[in-house]
């Protein structure tokens, strides 16, 4: 089944004319003086002395949000997309995680939007993204902005309540961010009209491709206006990230940061010979260490087993994985954040997207399957010009398929072999021996941060739907949409689940 609305779009020719931003009506004109481009731009930008967020032009509530929330200085990232991106060109934007990127395209969406008003059910500008986590941190950096100018900005993700979303979205949304999954079940389910969107952000583009969304995202984004402008951030944009670029983006203009392979300077990368044997406890020393770790393995079991022994010997440790309702996701990360827990123990389903401020070691207690994994975990760590520490545990068998994905990543680790409580051990990592102390898994606490829809999808029973009846509960997918894999609340089967299993079959594990 395929998703139609009423007012469908294809996508325009490729020798259409360039777009224009009508500034009094906050839309696009197809009448335009030609761009100043027409090939797609590789730049390594830096920011000048003295440039502040006012020389972009952004509207004065903007400027008085960024005040507020204590943001002087654009980072590299936004300084060279946002000109581009007011001037209303399609922009491709490439930097490595953590550098600002949500601001890049958020900044350019709102500063759009400004003096604009959405109708019921029709949002004006979308942000797809390609999990839970990463929509919430989305929400969290750009509500207050769109406040501070009179906009609305939703969410809409899978295990949260639907019928809520419904209804935020008759009240009327500017800004909606959105995974591709729930967004589609809104559209089947005749919630959400995307004719009306005239600039649509893609977030972790790859990462949407890896998981076997871009067959959804093609869907929705056929459905949005074919004048409308298009910002994409993705860490690479070769494979199918490269054909949705050439169907998608006319002209684009390519602002790039920072290169693909891990050249943080302020990032120190370590990897560590432990024998099979000693290699939870040389783990659980690290965990026991000062400060915010987040542990990488590559199952939701072996997420929660470690996180129990690590507790039972005095770590406040917690797993995070797909096999974990919403709320309990939630939960965790509010844990993790406010330092009840001190130690995250995570599959990949948290190498995108989780930004938690002061993570200063990142631990592969499970090696990364390829390079590209590599750097999605290892920026959970030396984000934003902070400093931070990667460790890569192997066993002896481990060392040579190592060694060839830090190579493929760019990255020249220092290698040691460790024993638990070795003193080179400690001198790296900071580790400690724990304290012996068993320690109690986290109550469940009520997050106070503002995200509409607090009721997550717990595995049966009911919910509101928008038109008052009652339909299953929505959610409990491994990473994202309605239902399993983004189907549909009626129950219908997702049209894409074949080809996304087939896509994510190494993911599935978590």
């Amino acid at each position: 089944m395929t998703i139609t609305q009423d007012t469908a779009h294809t996508r325009a020719p490729k020798n259409r004319k360039p777009r224009h931003r009508d500034a009094s009506k906050g839309r696009f004109s197809p009448e335009a003086p030609a761009r100043t481009s027409t090939a797609a731009q590789y730049t390594s930008h830096t920011v000048k002395p003295g440039t502040t967020f006012a020389d972009f032009g952004l509207p004065i509530g903007l400027l008085n949000g960024l005040r507020d929330a204590g943001i002087d200085t654009p980072f590299p990232i936004q300084a060279a997309t946002l000109p581009d991106a007011m001037a209303g060109r399609d922009v491709l934007g490439r930097a490595q995680t953590g550098s600002g990127k949500t601001l890049a395209f958020g900044l350019a969406l709102l500063a759009q939007l400004d003096g604009g008003r959405a109708r019921p059910n029709r949002p004006r500008a979308l942000v797809l993204v390609p999990t839970r986590e990463l929509a919430m941190q989305v929400a969290d950096a750009l509500t207050p902005l769109a406040k501070a100018t009179g906009l609305w900005c939703r969410t809409v993700v899978g295990g949260m309540s639907f019928g809520r979303q419904a209804d935020a979205l008759n009240r009327g949304v500017d800004l909606l961010i959105a995974t591709p999954g729930r967004l589609s079940d809104h559209v089947r389910q005749g919630t959400c009209t995307l004719s009306d969107v005239g600039f649509v952000a893609l977030d972790e583009a790859d990462q949407m491709a890896d998981m076997g969304f871009l067959p959804q995202v093609r869907e929705i984004m056929d459905l949005t206006p074919k004048t409308g402008q298009r910002l994409l951030f993705s860490a690479t944009l070769d494979g199918a990230v490269g054909a949705l670029v050439r169907q998608y983006l006319v002209e684009p203009v390519e602002r790039s940061v920072a290169p693909v392979t891990a050249s943080v300077t302020t990032m120190d990368h370590h990897v560590l010979s432990v024998s099979r044997h000693e290699k939870q406890a040389v783990a659980t020393e690290i965990a026991a260490r000062e400060g915010r770790t987040i542990m990488f393995v590559r199952t939701k079991h072996h997420a929660d087993r470690m996180a129990q022994q690590m507790r039972m010997v005095g770590v406040p440790a917690v797993a995070l994985h797909g096999g974990k309702t919403q709320g309990q996701r939630n939960r965790v990360l509010e844990d993790f954040k406010s330092g009840r827990s001190t130690a995250l123990v995570a599959t990949d389903v948290a190498a995108r997207g989780i930004h938690v401020d002061d993570v200063s070691l990142v631990l592969h207690i499970d090696p990364p399957a390829d390079s590209k994994d590599y750097l999605h975990r290892a920026g959970r760590t030396a984000r934003a010009g902070a400093s931070g520490t990667v460790v890569t545990l192997i066993t002896p068998d481990q060392r040579g398929s190592v060694r060839r994905i830090t190579e493929r990543a760019g990255v020249k680790p220092k290698m040691a072999q460790v024993r638990p409580g070795d003193a080179e051990l400690a001198r790296i990592t900071g580790a400690q021996q724990p304290s012996g102390e068993p320690v109690r898994e986290p109550a469940p606490v009520r997050s106070a941060k503002r995200f509409e829809g607090r009721r997550s999808g717990n595995g049966g029973g009911h919910v509101r739907r928008g038109d008052g009846r009652r339909s299953p509960r929505q959610g409990g997918g491994d990473r994202d949409g309605g239902g399993q894999f983004g189907g549909s609340g009626r129950g219908s089967r997702n049209p894409h689940r074949g080809a996304a299993h087939g896509q994510r079959s190494r993911k599935v594990r978590e």
